[in-house]
């Protein structure tokens, strides 16, 4: 059942105005720093299912990493977004602060790699970026050197109001379903969930791609914008997609299928205009997940939360 209390908006301030052109020098110096951060936790964490090992999820300050296996104990890295830090923890009663501000990848790099030696761990990780253009190692990158505080502190508000949106999908469906979280290679947040049948060979797909569509699924979330799609907007889609989805109707009005990037898109402009932003979210994501399992023939009986 639904909780009413979240399809209350919880005011202006939760869905503040993020026009890319404005933040976008930030927006992808805090990309390549995210990817530095993954790549740790990806470097010293156990493998598990469709790579769910490695993305940050927010928290009350930011982004985090949650707790990483380190020898005998653990450590947790978090991007305090209220005081532009990143504060690494340990088990050990060790700690260390990274400052966020206009800096080089390349001294965020090896400010973060020495405070890590500092409180006793020792990492090596593949100092090259993923799932962008033209990548520059993290220990060369000079380019991108923008940090916007004001921009980045909207940024995760609306992080913040987003994540509930989104568990409180997650709650509604019975079957397997990813946590919330936020991947830092596409530098999105996204829930999924999946049919329970695995899904036909990829042809050419490479190793992360495999995993991460071994099985049927039905993915939608919320991306800031890039290079490729200059504006903030949620995406859903079905992978592998049922024939007619892309023609399937799915809510509110604004939300339309862009069959270059094959998927469905709500802009975030057109959702900071309803009255109750979290309904027009919940509309989007829902009416999409029926079109994708209606048409691929999921056990919606099976799966489906029944609602009151």
């Amino acid at each position: 059942m639904t909780s009413p209390s979240l399809h209350r908006s919880p005011g202006p301030d939760a869905w503040p105005a993020l026009p890319y052109a404005e933040w976008k020098d930030s927006c992808a110096t805090l990309h390549m720093w995210t990817q530095i951060v993954g790549k740790i936790r990806l470097a010293l964490s156990p493998r598990v299912n469709h790579w769910w090992e490695v993305p940050l999820y927010v928290s009350a300050r930011g982004l985090t990493t949650s707790p990483i296996p380190c020898g005998s104990g653990i450590f947790e890295m978090e991007f305090d977004f209220l005081t532009h830090r990143l504060d690494i923890r340990t088990s050990w009663a060790e700690s260390r602060s990274v400052a966020l501000f206009t800096r080089t990848v390349a001294g965020f790099y090896r400010e973060l790699m020495d405070s890590l030696a500092a409180v006793g761990v020792r990492v090596k990780i593949w100092p090259m970026p993923v799932e962008i253009p033209n990548p520059i190692r993290f220990d060369q990158d000079v380019t991108h050197a923008r940090y916007d505080p004001a921009a980045v502190q909207r940024f995760f508000r609306i992080l913040v109001s987003i994540d509930s949106v989104f568990k409180e999908f997650r709650a509604d469906f019975l079957g397997k379903s990813s946590p919330v979280h936020f991947f830092w290679g596409s530098f999105d947040h996204c829930v999924t969930r999946f049919s329970g049948r695995r899904a036909p060979d990829r042809p050419g797909a490479d190793a992360v791609t495999r995993e991460a569509y071994s099985h049927e699924v039905i993915s939608a979330g919320w991306w800031p914008g890039s290079g490729a799609f200059p504006q903030p907007a949620f995406y859903a889609y079905a992978a592998p997609a049922p024939d007619g989805f892309a023609a399937a109707p799915v809510r509110p009005a604004a939300a339309h299928y862009d069959s270059s990037l094959g998927e469905f898109i709500l802009l975030y402009d057109d959702v900071r205009s309803p009255a109750d932003p979290c309904v027009a979210i919940l509309d989007f994501m829902q009416s999409t997940y029926e079109a994708g399992a209606s048409l691929g023939r999921w056990d919606r009986a099976s799966l489906d939360r029944p609602h009151s």
